[in-house]
């Protein structure tokens, strides 16, 4: 019995001591490792903050790119983020995403069915992804610069500036921030 309790302490006892050490080790290293000190980096527009860069927002006008699908609550919703827990088999699930190829495809006539990127048809496992691939970015263009008037080589270049390339060319891969793509693209048609 002594050797339980004495099991029982020192269990106690680390898991305190590494709950703690880990939590302070994640603080320390994001006060060094990002450019915000380990806080959201708030995005601002006109002086009005409009987003965090880090959580997805729900973009549906033809005037803006849109980003991945969420499951999070009523979408994006960060109290709620989860996927939708639905296999690849399910056929509610199948029927969601049927719904958002016809969706999609009703705002890009332009396109086939196949040339859907699947990422704009899918929830990521967050619900909050604020990121698509840059090919789910070049496909939008032709609407979004139909939708404002603008250019689609000048939409073109804006979607190029977006572009995020994996981190020392190796780690990860290229990306286009949703929401810093629609700023940009607020601020050259001039609103």
């Amino acid at each position: 019995m002594k050797t339980l309790w004495k099991s029982v302490r020192i269990t106690v006892a680390f898991c305190i001591f590494f709950s703690v050490f880990y939590i302070l080790v994640l603080w320390i290293f994001a006060q060094f490792a990002g450019p915000n000190k380990g806080s959201a980096e708030v995005l601002t527009l006109n002086g009005k903050a409009v987003g965090a860069a880090n959580v997805g927002q729900m973009f549906t006008e033809d005037i803006y790119f849109w980003g991945r699908p969420s499951c999070a609550g009523d979408g994006y919703d960060a109290s709620s983020s989860a996927g939708s827990n639905k296999g690849p088999a399910n056929e509610e699930y199948l029927a969601e995403v049927e719904a958002r190829i016809d969706t999609f495809l009703l705002h890009h006539p332009y396109l086939q069915r196949k040339e859907v990127p699947a990422e704009m048809v899918t929830a990521s496992a967050s619900g909050l992804d604020p990121d698509i691939t840059p090919a789910s970015a070049y496909v939008q263009v032709k609407r979004v610069a139909e939708a404002r008037g603008m250019d689609e080589a000048t939409v073109r270049g804006i979607v190029d500036k977006a572009v995020e390339k994996p981190l020392l060319g190796l780690f990860g891969t290229a990306k286009v921030n949703v929401l810093k793509l629609n700023i940009a693209l607020e601020k050259a048609n001039g609103k």
